[in-house]
């Protein structure tokens, strides 16, 4: 067994396929689960991402080790490191009403090339245990984030109301609940024909709560239209 993996620590024809097998298994994991919630950056995405940090790896070793290059093989991949910086970047975007979409997607590209940076190098037991790892959090995690996020005390909220006396009514309503309102921005709804006001709020429960039934009992304020929770 060590022997093998001496050998595939070593830059050869057997071992550049194997990293590259590697990191193309589980970059694509992680890239399938986010295609599955449409995110901007699949599956291709992250297996090219993860083999172009595994390629800059053995890069490295090949000029250090068989051309004998006087050089750091890290150098290599710490560009990668602050490299990569600029593609998560293009997959962080703010949409309507203050939403930041893609932190997840940035997270998960940025971790794919430093699993490719391991995988290039031949540290094949942390690239495997982390990308276990990896998928284990993009995957397994996916529900429980999502339950911690919406039995929280912390709601963020989108409102169409009638008018300004139904806000009114609605933060009176929230203070005998002992739930605090901040981050208040209010709009008139952009319609000739319409009076009514937009308002987007952060809403802070005494206790956790289920947000999903928090946001019906909101809507026993006379004049709400609709309420938004923003995730």
């Amino acid at each position: 067994m060590n022997d093998w993996l001496t050998y595939l620590r070593e830059v050869n024809t057997i071992s550049i396929i194997v990293r590259l097998s590697l990191i193309c298994l589980f970059a694509g994991v992680v890239g399938i689960e986010r295609g599955t919630k449409r995110r901007p950056a699949g599956f291709r995405t992250h297996m090219l991402v993860g083999i172009g940090a595994t390629m800059v790896m053995l890069t490295g070793q090949y000029m250090l080790e068989i051309r004998g290059f006087v050089t750091d093989a890290s150098r290599l991949g710490a560009q990668v490191i602050s490299g990569i910086g600029f593609l998560g970047a293009g997959t962080i975007i703010m949409v309507g009403r203050n939403q930041v979409k893609g932190l997840t997607t940035a997270a998960g590209l940025w971790a794919c090339a430093c699993m490719g940076l391991a995988i290039g190098i031949g540290f094949y037991e942390v690239a495997i245990i982390g990308g276990l790892f990896i998928c284990l959090i993009m995957m397994g995690l996916h529900r429980l984030d999502e339950y911690v996020q919406r039995h929280s005390r912390v709601l963020e909220l989108y409102m169409e109301l009638d008018d300004i006396a139904t806000l009114t009514r609605l933060l009176e309503f929230v203070k005998r609940e002992e739930a605090k309102v901040s981050n208040l921005e209010i709009h008139r709804i952009k319609n000739d024909n319409d009076q009514g006001v937009g308002a987007l709020m952060t809403l802070t429960t005494k206790r956790p709560c289920d947000h999903a039934n928090y946001v019906i009992h909101l809507h026993e304020v006379e004049g709400i239209r609709a309420i938004e929770e923003i995730v």
